[in-house]
């Protein structure tokens, strides 16, 4: 998987990830970096900005690293994460990978138990993830899943009660979050599914006092993450 950004390059440096080769525009003049690729050894192939534009067309700042594929959790490390009182983030078909990574590094600010995402039609662990995340991925645990359904059926068996985000629910600070607890944060447009939407046990709802009618689902995300552990003090 390439990856790319200084931020990204210290922060794989510094916790000594794997790194196969790496990528830099012929000016790079971060003399850290390029200390610590050359400490490790590490293969570095120089090219100009209009070659390395057609590897990664984001903002790459001069550096692209090949890594390995990112390591996806099972559904029973995240299910047995946490004794009696596990929280999961689901999320349905989000599709911004900036949305996806400002959802990653709440939940690690927040030290939720782990996230589940959908196999398909659905954002996964990649590099505009990883650099959005600001270092945060290698410490949450992420669960792909070929099935929302069943695995809301699944987390059910275990315990998991499942609260949906709607605009047509009741006030989100109303609800009593003192059990094992699977948050559903739906697409940026459609929001939850239908199908989704009639497997869950509370439907939440974040009152608006403005003209707007919703809020971006990374923002909603971190509203309901924190209310849900003020809730439980």
């Amino acid at each position: 998987m390439y990856v790319f950004g200084k931020n990204v390059a210290k922060d794989l440096l510094i916790n000594n990830k794997k790194i196969y080769d790496v990528i830099l525009w012929e000016n790079f003049k971060d003399k850290n970096i390029l200390s610590e690729l050359k400490k490790r050894n590490i293969k570095i192939k120089y090219m100009t900005k209009k070659q390395i534009d057609e590897v990664e067309n984001g903002n790459h700042q001069g550096i692209i690293l090949n890594i390995p594929d990112f390591k996806y959790s099972s559904l029973e490390d995240l299910k047995n994460s946490n004794g009696d009182m596990p929280f999961l983030v689901m999320l349905d078909h989000i599709e911004d990978p900036h949305n996806f990574g400002a959802i990653i590094r709440t939940c690690e600010s927040a030290k939720v138990d782990g996230i589940i995402i959908p196999k398909d039609r659905s954002v996964n662990v990649n590099s505009t993830v990883m650099k959005t995340s600001a270092g945060t991925l290698d410490r949450v645990k992420i669960c792909m899943v070929t099935n929302l359904a069943n695995t809301i059926e699944e987390l059910k068996k275990s315990g998991y009660w499942i609260v949906g985000t709607t605009l047509d629910g009741q006030d989100y600070s109303t609800i009593d979050y003192n059990m094992p607890i699977c948050l559903i944060i739906g697409n940026e447009g459609k929001g939850i599914s239908k199908l989704i939407k009639e497997k869950c046990d509370f439907l939440a709802t974040i009152p608006m006092k403005g003209e707007v009618n919703s809020l971006n689902a990374s923002v909603a995300t971190g509203i309901m993450i924190y209310q849900i552990l003020e809730k439980r003090k």
